[in-house]
């Protein structure tokens, strides 16, 4: 084995580290005025390019998609086979190409031109026929590549990707993108679950509630905790509002005192105004509401204040919320 392979290794990083920080200085009124372009597009913002810039191009495309700004790929050569169809006068091209002279991309911009579509390059040749057929180049030109024959796209890609990543987190800030907004495009991710899933859709309710009447048997009550398997059982009067709630620990404090259960009413050892929470909030503020009062479990009211579940901690496990 090479023994030049790590330092061969770290220094690609550190060309590429190098790249990227230099685009801080080409952070400037152009890029503004390309943001401004995106802002106001009323279409969707289609990004192409070809090779190794066509990899990048589709991540950047996916980044602007999850963060506000209705995008997609096209790929420049099949857009010279009727993919140019997908692209109207009210949409916005970000295209990249590290030279500017990719034949597929140069193909295609009389046509971008004709349709009116606004056109935004990132180049690493301002002079390029395609910075210069674009209404706003980005320059994302690099020293050298991080590839030790100054060949493979390496730095390069890297740097259109950060710029790419900078479009999208500009967009997103203007547009006053929230975590509420991303949770609607990420509906299956742990993000998703924990800002949209609700306590009432996750909850155990109508027959599957714990739930004994006041005046109860303590056994009555344990019969009930059994077949619902929560752990808990909710102590209700007649118009089902929570008068208290009999836990699985609070029978073990029993027995520790040595009380006779035998005789003893769910009136005498539930613990009365117990924590709940209702139906229309998060389940990822049940798991707050558990965490800081230390309880394993808890009963829902509904809008009027009444009984209407029961969750506990095994159910926001199981529902990937925590």
């Amino acid at each position: 084995m090479n023994r030049n392979i790590i330092s061969i290794a770290k220094n690609a990083i550190l060309t590429e580290a190098e790249a990227v920080k230099q685009l801080t200085s080409r952070i400037d009124q152009t890029f503004m005025s390309a943001c401004d372009l995106l802002l106001e597009c009323k279409g969707r913002v289609i990004v192409t390019g070809m090779g190794k810039s066509g990899h990048i191009a589709r991540k950047i495309a996916a980044t602007l998609a999850s963060t506000g700004t209705p995008s997609y790929f096209v790929h420049p050569a099949e857009a010279s086979h009727g993919d140019l169809g997908m692209i109207t006068c009210e949409d916005a091209i970000i295209a990249l190409s590290n030279s500017g002279e990719s034949e597929e991309i140069n193909a295609i911009l009389p046509v971008i031109k004709r349709i009116g579509a606004g056109l935004i390059s990132l180049t690493g040749n301002s002079n390029s026929t395609l910075a210069k057929a674009a209404d706003y180049n980005i320059d994302v030109s690099v020293e050298t590549e991080a590839c030790p024959l100054n060949l493979a796209p390496t730095s390069s890609t890297t740097a259109a990707l950060a710029m790419g990543d900078a479009i999208a987190v500009a967009l997103l800030n203007a547009k006053g993108f929230t975590k509420e907004d991303f949770a609607l495009s990420h509906p299956g991710g742990k993000l998703g679950r924990s800002l949209l899933l609700k306590i009432k859709d996750i909850m155990h309710k109508g027959d599957d509630i714990p739930k004994v009447y006041l005046g109860a048997s303590l056994d009555e009550s344990l019969i009930e905790m059994t077949e619902k398997g929560l752990g808990i059982t909710a102590v209700i009067d007649t118009e089902d509002n929570i008068k208290g709630i009999f836990t699985d620990g609070d029978l073990r404090r029993l027995f520790k005192k040595g009380i006779d259960i035998r005789d003893i009413t769910i009136d005498k050892v539930m613990t009365p105004n117990c924590q709940t929470a209702n139906t229309e909030m998060l389940a990822a503020e049940a798991v707050k509401i558990m965490e800081s009062k230390k309880i394993n479990a808890l009963l829902i009211t509904d809008e009027t204040g009444k009984l209407a579940g029961a969750l506990n901690m095994h159910d926001l496990l199981a529902a990937k919320v925590i």
